[in-house]
């Protein structure tokens, strides 16, 4: 009765068009106060301990450190590089534009940031180029999403915040599934390009290829700062966050010299209101965290799921499609925030690993951010491509059936995620 009171105020809070932050911290604080006799210090002593977790830290630093990049010019060194390496096979703009969304996935850790730099360069030299509109907002708007699977991902930081996984282990986890990801989203780009016959450029040389890769090689360094810092043990994935952001700094600032330093405050400003965005939404979570445990909401619906005998499959199933729905209507930290502390527990209980749950919760996540009506994606896009939602959503299908082709294999074969932390010693067995 109480898990129906909870969710029944949460929807009608969430229905009245009220932030998602505020309709939980709302909907806990109405709960514990008219319906329980927990103490108001101990809902204050929660607030703070659920909050001062050193990996918290890490997203303002990547945050900082995707916008230093964003606005620093190292996107159009890295498409530079890619449409040089991709460019001469069918499609070569739309292959550029998924290897380009991918290297810079690999330096941003956020998906509406890689969609910017990426889109805002790639999609007018698309429509020059002969491609119809249709094709570059497909292409981009997908492989935008890279930007939360591959490492560094500020979607993962939560998770792990969440459910006290390692930060390392699940960066790790996300470097194949998110290459392969990037594979199949480019063989669709290639497939329908070469149907419909698109334009290809010209083969480039090697030694124009060289220089492309000279010239993006200070963004292409924070891949290996970042990932090759926390694999070696130079430096935790906080510790990592915090160098990144500094790098891109210097990047943007005195090696490329896009930004002139009167333009930091300016990006400090925008982090600094991003970060504090989602700081207050994990604060909220953390107390609706804090209701759950204390109704044993979690355990009670592990043991009715266990005791229908629904197994593993079943799970796993029901789980992507709930985040699926949830993918409608909220965006990716919420979805995580609110659904990892009710479907973690009853995932351990019946033995899925932690890491490779959550790349399975990511993933999720990176087809939300593709479908209407809130995918987030897809606003972005629109306001690059001047597209309306409705016109996007056709645009993008086809790379969005091949996002939930991939996202029935990286949810029944564990595998993909965790062969890569396993090997690297990072998990047990």
């Amino acid at each position: 009765m109480n898990t129906l009171i909870i969710f029944v105020l949460l929807a009608v809070l969430m229905l009245t068009g009220m932030p998602i932050s505020i309709s939980l911290g709302l909907t806990v604080l109405t709960f514990l106060f008219t319906m329980t006799q927990v103490p108001i210090e101990s809902v204050a002593l929660k607030l703070f301990t659920g909050i001062e977790k050193f990996e918290i830290m890490a997203i303002p630093f990547f945050i900082l450190a995707g916008n230093f990049l964003t606005h620093g010019g190292v996107a159009k060194r890295m498409i530079r590089f890619a449409t040089s390496m991709v460019g001469h096979w069918h499609g070569g703009l739309g292959l550029g534009g998924v290897l380009a969304c991918a290297l810079f996935a690999a330096v941003s850790g956020s998906s509406p940031a890689t969609v910017v730099a990426i889109g805002s360069i790639l999609m007018p030299a698309m429509v020059k180029a002969g491609f119809p509109k249709r094709f570059g907002a497909g292409v981009i708007t997908t492989s935008g999403a890279l930007g939360i699977l591959i490492p560094p991902s500020i979607v993962m930081v939560m998770y792990a915040v969440s459910t006290n996984t390692s930060v390392g282990a699940l960066f790790m986890a996300g470097v194949v599934p998110g290459i392969v990801l990037a594979t199949m989203l480019g063989l669709t780009t290639w497939h329908r390009a070469r149907k419909n016959n698109y334009p290809r450029l010209p083969r480039a040389s090697w030694a124009d290829r060289f220089k492309a890769f000279r010239e993006s090689i200070w963004g292409l360094l924070l891949i290996v700062i970042v990932m090759g810092g926390i694999y070696s043990g130079m430096f935790t994935p906080t510790e990592a966050a915090a160098v990144s952001a500094v790098w891109a700094f210097i990047t943007a600032v005195f090696i490329y010299k896009d930004m002139g330093l009167k333009d930091v405050p300016r990006v400090l400003l925008s982090s600094a209101n991003m970060s504090a965005m989602l700081l207050y939404i994990i604060t909220n979570a953390v107390l609706f965290s804090f209701l759950m445990t204390h109704e044993n909401i979690p355990q009670a619906m592990a043991d009715a799921m266990i005791g229908t005998g629904v197994g593993v499959i079943g799970f796993l199933l029901i789980a992507n499609v709930l985040m699926l729905a949830a993918g409608n209507f909220m965006e990716p930290s919420s979805i995580v925030l609110i659904l990892a502390p009710i479907l973690f527990p009853i995932a351990t209980q019946l033995g899925i690993d932690p890491i490779h749950f959550g790349v399975l919760m990511v993933v999720n996540m990176e087809v939300g951010m593709c479908h209407p009506p809130v995918g987030l994606n897809l606003y972005v896009s629109s306001g690059i491509t001047k597209m309306g939602i409705t016109e996007l959503t056709v645009a993008v299908w086809p790379w969005l059936l091949t996002m939930l082709v991939f996202l029935v294999i990286v949810t029944y074969w564990p595998p993909l995620s965790l062969a890569l932390p396993r090997a690297l010693g990072m998990l047990g067995g």
